[in-house]
């Protein structure tokens, strides 16, 4: 729970490998064929490209379900100790670590802080955020197992813009790849997950969600829950989930309707504010007594 989560990235990392390799071992004996794997946001804190126990972890759970696996790591950006990547990975069976997606609005003061050198002299508590983490510069579109995904990491989901993008670059389903261990026991887990509800049938597509911790599903594109798993219970969802290609209204027109929206509430603003300020003016003069002033001087004598 909170900012030190983190704290238990090996447990985390293994337990997403057992439950893995246990699924491996369902499939092989009911002859169940799966497409892909999903694990959720910061499912290996530890990079696998720098910690081999770690990678040879994760290698052998992707071996167990013989599939490509979705992998959410927190990765070293190269040459700069003091930041990291909030990542997406596909890994595949025989090939290990291929496409990934690099979180594009990481969260300010929970996984970076700006002015960190001024604010940490002021702050103590930012140094429970050691590190900063870098923002991604491309839309999480990625091919895993047949299908094309777009992926979205954790709150990311709250951002029109960068769920559309997903859509307008061919995602044939989103998947939210979360950790809400910060926010356990608030309003914020079950907030989030309506949102992923709200894009499912905003954009027409099937949302999975995978968390760490947080509430897991599968939403149907029409925004009705498949299968989900609770807070705090760990689980593995199996469902056969609906790709499409189309596109909805809002994810066609969405940035043109918002723009239009807001525009068109700009402008009743200022109307309001007119009209108001021609009803006081006309009120001040209907209320001011007419005065006039009359002088008849003297006539002049010669």
């Amino acid at each position: 729970m909170g900012l030190s989560a983190a704290a238990e990235r090996r447990v985390v990392l293994d337990n997403h490998a057992r439950l893995t390799t246990r699924l491996g071992g369902q499939l092989a004996a009911d002859g169940t064929v799966l497409d892909f794997v999903v694990w959720p946001e910061s499912s290996t804190d530890i990079d696998p490209f720098q910690d081999t126990a770690a990678r040879e972890t994760i290698d052998a759970a992707v071996r167990a379900v013989g599939v490509p696996l979705l992998v959410g790591a927190v990765v070293q950006v190269p040459g700069d100790p003091s930041r990291v990547a909030n990542m997406g990975i596909v890994w595949d069976p025989s090939t290990g670590p291929g496409p990934s997606y690099v979180k594009r609005h990481p969260v300010p003061f929970g996984e970076y802080v700006p002015f960190r050198q001024q604010l940490g002299q002021l702050v103590d508590r930012f140094a429970l955020v050691p590190r900063d983490f870098v923002s991604g510069q491309r839309a999480g579109v990625l091919a895993i197992g047949g299908a094309t995904i777009g992926d979205i990491i954790c709150f990311e989901v709250a951002y029109d813009s960068l769920v559309r993008d997903v859509v307008d670059q061919g995602a044939q389903l989103i998947v939210v790849q979360t950790n809400n261990a910060t926010y356990g026991g608030s309003a914020q887990l079950g907030q989030q997950f309506a949102m992923s509800r709200i894009r499912a049938a905003e954009n027409g597509r099937t949302v999975l969600v995978a968390a760490t911790s947080g509430i897991s599903a599968i939403i149907d594109p029409d925004g009705s829950v498949a299968a989900s798993i609770g807070d705090g219970g760990a689980g593995i969802l199996l469902g056969r989930v609906a790709l499409r290609d189309d596109l909805t209204v809002a994810t066609r027109w969405g940035a043109i309707l918002e723009v239009g929206f807001i525009a068109t509430a700009l402008g009743a603003l200022m109307w309001s504010a007119i009209s108001a300020f021609r009803c006081r003016r006309e009120r001040a003069m209907k209320t001011t007594a007419p005065f006039g002033i009359l002088r008849r001087g003297r006539a002049s004598s010669s």
